[in-house]
């Protein structure tokens, strides 16, 4: 198998459509770096990995393709599905909208999921205190969807973790995302 990371034989599934009730606004949208978060996550990945973004449109500074889960808030596993549903590639980069620094650790996972025995379906990162996320991972697209439950909605996305996969420490600010203004003031003070 070719590498993923130089090849453009990967597509990256961008969970765009939470709630925000944390933030109290749309937190995609709110202002990081001169840009939104969710451009600030668009523009840093690899410029060769085509981007499906799951959500309800919304304009970007990167062109990407929207695809929106069934019903619409079903949850981040019906997300990842769709998405990978929609992908068209072996390898996937999943990657929560709000992760605005998420993009170099994204590499560093579907690198070692393209250098992995065939048998592990992802990589998934595993932040600061040790816990995994299904939603910062890299997974094998055929395994992916073969694990799918008949009907994803509200299912939990940690059930992701039941794939054969191995975990990886992404540390700082690349595995943190943005849930309240506070959490986005300490990353743009990071910047």
């Amino acid at each position: 198998m070719s590498t993923g990371t130089g090849t453009g034989t990967v597509t990256v599934v961008v969970l765009a459509g939470g709630r925000s009730t944390r933030f109290g606004a749309d937190k995609l949208a709110a202002s990081l770096g001169g840009g939104t978060v969710l451009d600030h996550l668009l523009q840093a990945l690899p410029a060769h990995w085509s981007v499906v973004a799951v959500g309800g449109r919304r304009d970007t500074a990167r062109p990407v393709t929207w695809a929106r889960e069934r019903p619409a808030g079903a949850g981040p596993l019906a997300a990842v599905l769709t998405g990978a549903g929609a992908a068209g590639t072996d390898l996937l980069a999943v990657v929560a909208g709000d992760m605005p620094h998420a993009a170099p650790a994204l590499v560093d996972l579907v690198a070692a999921l393209d250098g992995a025995a065939p048998d592990v379906a992802a990589v998934v990162a595993v932040d600061d205190e040790g816990v995994p996320n299904p939603l910062l991972a890299a997974y094998r697209t055929p395994a992916l969807l073969a694990a799918a439950p008949e009907d994803p909605a509200g299912v939990p996305a940690r059930r992701l973790l039941g794939l054969p996969h191995r975990r990886v420490a992404v540390t700082g600010r690349a595995g943190r995302d943005v849930d309240t203004p506070a959490d986005l003031a300490a990353l743009d003070d990071d910047a």
